[in-house]
């Protein structure tokens, strides 16, 4: 195993699956690690990405993004830079570049929520490729400081309801309600 997927497997180490298709994903995911020089690569047809969707626990809302290339509410997150291996420092900071919150924390803790392999169809001179993509909670106690990164990507606070209601895209709906058992767990 390359040292760069090290901390994938790390992540994935202990991880559960909740049926066959997310089981295969990561599957998929761990080989990506084992096998590839920087499974990070935009490059690789599979490479890795982190995301989160980010909760303000004691209101129960999810904050969602628009993504103008899929076209659909989704969670934030995103590539790796270079030299980064580390999927929640990955998306430590796309969390803060793509809303402004500079108080994200793991919520509850700093597992993985889901893994998911998207496929990303061609867009411009980018070819058709696939995310394999590693997903976290982050947690802010100042929602109101959300500002979006662009204005083609607004930020939105929805109840997990509105958010399932409001995506297109049935891998995030997943997440989302992955998150709202962990809401209701917490009380919320």
């Amino acid at each position: 195993m390359d040292v760069v997927g090290t901390p994938i497997i790390e992540a994935l180490d202990g991880y559960r699956a909740q049926d066959p298709a997310e089981a295969a994903d990561v599957r998929r995911v761990r080989e990506l690690a084992r096998t590839a020089p920087d499974p990070w690569l935009r490059s690789n047809p599979l490479h890795a990405t982190a995301s989160a969707l980010i909760v303000h626990p004691p209101s129960g809302r999810l904050l969602m993004r628009w993504h103008p290339g899929m076209g659909s509410w989704s969670q934030v997150g995103g590539h790796g830079d270079p030299g980064e291996s580390e999927p929640l420092a990955v998306v430590l900071r796309e969390g803060a570049e793509e809303t402004g919150l500079t108080d994200l924390t793991p919520w509850p803790d700093a597992s993985l929520v889901h893994v998911a392999v998207v496929p990303v169809p061609a867009r411009g001179r980018e070819p058709a490729h696939e995310h394999a993509d590693l997903r976290f909670v982050l947690a802010t106690a100042r929602p109101d400081d959300a500002r979006p990164e662009h204005p083609d990507a607004p930020l939105r606070w929805l109840t997990p309801a509105e958010a399932l209601e409001d995506t297109a895209l049935a891998n995030v709906r997943d997440t989302i309600r992955r998150v709202e058992r962990l809401l209701a767990a917490a009380g919320r």
